[in-house]
């Protein structure tokens, strides 16, 4: 009786829950569309543009009760935009994939659009469409444009400028692909693009040449077992990051065969999994998604994280799950313009990383991809963070700063100079509040 009596409260309308302080401005209310709960495992391919009609739903009652949390924030949200949903609907993350906000319409139901924004909504063909949850809509100011998480997942007309430089694919993934899926560029590790989808579409994407497009994630779905062979060909491969898109953006089904696919190899020694599904998306992180990745050690996580407003209980509750699960987590920051390229933002963002057990793994220079000038800072913004950080917090809270090298040359670490020079036998050196130190150092030559 006890479970039914929390399902039943769970399954209540939110928008009979109270409201916090600070109630959102309602524009007007979305219309929600049903999908059926019943997702499809490999090789059948996961269908994301069709939802069925709502008499194949499957009953609710064959679904078990999942326990997550809703912040007042999502609450208040809810009850502007989806009254008329429940908590268990809201928390299902089909549901929320069905009813990701993909276009003008359904977007100035929610945010007041600037003239920019409404010129980029209007003219995206060609270009990365828009796609946001409803979950991460609920953290974006309705209107405030210069946001950070608005500015992040929002199109601006900015994006359709090319300045010189910049590329589709800046990187040259596509150079070093032998394979369809692999890219093949580090010695003893590959990236393994399992699908081109994602849940929520970042405006500085390194990889929006193949996001967002059906056709393409289709193909890249129909070549994981030549990927597979590719793999288990190389014994030089001990390493397979499974990447995209996004990954958790597949059915449990999917990922199970691509991670028993993966530890059949015998070299295969690591796996890892890039994803910002905890962040976008944090009820994709399901109990039974937990046990089914803890099976697959050892196995590691890297979350794209942003902007300390990322941090709430619903991504410290994934979060927790998966590292409840054994699973190391490391986050991956891209630096961008007026968005986190302040040393007190990225303070915030690897404290609170830390407190959710997440290590900040990567700072990233914003890739020059295509339309991407107005998110890009110059190359000392970066070196200052780090210097900024460096002694002055746990070094656990420091990131590497890379730049990943345009034209293929892979990640470069960049570290802000605390070498004054040499004193005879003597290294002199900066620390990180100034002052200078001599380290002995009589057949050394660093400092020259």
């Amino acid at each position: 009786m006890k479970n039914s009596r929390v399902q039943s409260e769970d399954t209540k309308n939110l928008s009979e829950e109270s409201e916090p302080p600070g109630r959102m401005k309602r524009l007007a209310k979305v219309q929600v569309t049903k999908q059926s709960r019943n997702t499809p495992p490999f090789p059948r391919l996961f269908s994301f543009e069709n939802p069925v009609k709502s008499n194949q739903i499957a009953p609710a009652t064959v679904r078990p009760f999942i326990s997550f949390k809703i912040s007042a924030r999502s609450r208040s949200f809810c009850k502007s935009f989806y009254p008329h949903i429940t908590s268990v609907e809201w928390n299902d993350w089909s549901w929320q994939l069905c009813n990701r906000i993909t276009g003008i319409k359904t977007l100035a139901q929610l945010l007041i659009l600037s003239d920019s924004e409404g010129k980029a909504l209007t003219q995206h063909a060609g270009h990365l469409p828009v796609s946001i949850t409803p979950y991460y809509a609920s953290l974006l100011d309705p209107v405030d444009i210069s946001q950070p998480l608005r500015r992040s997942v929002v199109p601006v007309y900015e994006e359709f400028v090319q300045t010189p430089g910049e590329s589709v694919d800046p990187l040259s993934e596509d150079t070093d692909s032998p394979v369809p899926c692999i890219v093949h560029r580090y010695p003893d590790r590959a990236l393994f693009l399992v699908t081109g989808f994602c849940f929520t579409h970042c405006r500085y994407c390194t990889r929006s040449r193949m996001v967002g497009s059906e056709s393409k994630d289709r193909c890249m779905q129909d070549h994981w077992k030549q990927g597979i062979e590719y793999i288990a060909a190389h014994p030089s491969i001990r390493d397979v990051l499974i990447s995209g898109g996004d990954p958790l953006t597949l059915p449990d089904e999917s990922l199970e065969w691509l991670l028993t696919s993966l530890r059949s190899i015998p070299h295969v020694e690591l796996i890892r999994i890039g994803t910002k599904a905890p962040v976008v998306l944090p009820q994709r992180v399901t109990p039974t998604l937990t046990r089914l990745l803890k099976r697959f050690h050892p196995l590691w996580i890297s979350i794209h994280f942003t902007h300390p407003d990322e941090l709430t209980p619903e991504v410290s509750q994934a979060c927790s799950r998966l590292a409840d699960a054994g699973i190391p987590l490391g986050s991956q920051t891209v630096l961008l313009s007026g968005i986190n390229d302040s040393v007190e933002t990225m303070t915030a963002l690897v404290h609170g990383l830390l407190r959710i057990r997440v290590k900040p793994y990567y700072l990233y220079q914003c890739d020059p991809i295509y339309g991407s000038a107005h998110f890009r800072t110059p190359v000392e913004k970066g070196l200052e963070i780090i210097k900024g950080l460096r002694g002055y917090t746990t070094g656990y809270a420091v990131p590497t700063f890379v730049v990943d090298a345009p034209g293929g040359g892979g990640k470069i670490p960049l570290l802000p100079n605390y070498v004054e020079g040499r004193d005879g036998d003597y290294l002199v050196l900066k620390n990180y509040a100034g002052k200078t130190y001599r380290y002995p150092d009589p057949c050394g030559t660093t400092g020259l």
